[in-house]
């Protein structure tokens, strides 16, 4: 196990984003509510969207806006000019209960997951959700239906691969069309607390669990790698950052902490952290999605 920093804590920190133009860390805390940023040294650079919770994805828009999903939709808040807005609010003219992670499609638009936000506010089993594209252009693609509940995402640098975490089945894989559709939809993992994901330039897929201190790495032939371990007590995201790709900012969460929500429970006590790390491998930069925001 190499070293890790902690840089920020919270009560469960859950999206995640490195911002390499302004060599921020941007995090949400589903709980606690908003988005908050943080230098790779620690050092608070602010928040925002403070009374919202539920936010489980986070990812950059290429005028510096931070793009947010949770109940409602998906915001978008520019940290440099204090505007902000809806990206989107409603999925086949109906309200959007909610979504969770984004990942960009390559061509300036977006992927993403949607959740069952209204449940899991309940504390009861969520319906399934749905994958879908929203293009630069803002048309809205339906891409696949029954994910039991749809958590981390990827998209290979190929264009070719797509993974999701059906979060209590494991990872999803399919094959991507030249018209960016899924088709070919196999189980690559089998994993009861599938959450985060992330990819290496190699295609290694690094998936977090929230029942799990360290990283699933499997190969893109389905293969497992050594395990990577870390100090927390679960993991609910992680990104690569940093000159030479190999910084990795994960969000930890106490050992039963996923359990506790899904249960309906509350969770009072800020031991959730985020912590930089180093890793064997540079990771797949995320780049930024290219909407136009008002």
């Amino acid at each position: 196990m190499g070293e890790f920093t902690q840089i920020a804590s919270g009560l469960y920190l859950e999206g995640l984003a490195v911002d390499h133009a302004r060599d921020v860390i941007w995090y949400s805390d589903v709980i606690a509510g908003g988005i908050h940023g943080v230098r790779p040294d620690g050092t608070s650079v602010g928040s925002f969207n403070d009374t919202r919770m539920w936010t489980g994805g986070v990812m950059m828009n290429a005028d510096g806006s931070v793009l947010s999903t949770g109940e409602g939709g998906i915001m978008w808040n520019n940290p440099d000019s204090g505007k902000s807005g809806w990206l989107l609010e409603r999925l086949d003219g109906k309200p959007i209960n909610g979504i969770n992670e984004m990942m960009p499609d390559g061509t300036g638009g977006i992927f993403f997951g949607t959740n069952d936000i209204e449940m899991v506010i309940a504390g009861q089993p969520a319906r399934p959700g749905e994958l879908w594209r929203l293009t630069a252009d803002r048309e809205l693609v339906k891409l696949a239906e029954g994910i039991g509940f749809s958590n981390g995402i990827m998209f290979d640098a190929a264009r070719r691969r797509f993974y999701c975490n059906d979060t209590f089945t494991g990872t999803l894989a399919f094959d991507v069309t030249d018209d960016l559709r899924l088709e070919n939809r196999a189980l690559f993992l089998e994993k009861e607390d599938a959450d985060g994901m992330a990819l290496d330039v190699q295609g290694n897929v690094w998936i977090t669990g929230f029942r799990s201190n360290f990283f699933t790495r499997m190969n893109p032939a389905g293969e497992r790698l050594e395990d990577f371990a870390t100090p927390a007590g679960s993991i609910t995201q992680l990104r690569f950052g940093g000159a030479d790709g190999r910084d990795i900012y994960f969000n930890s969460v106490p050992a039963d902490g996923g359990d506790t929500l899904k249960e309906g429970g509350a969770i009072t006590d800020a031991n959730s952290f985020l912590f930089r790390g180093r890793s064997p491998a540079p990771g797949l930069k995320i780049e930024p999605a290219r909407f136009a925001l008002d």
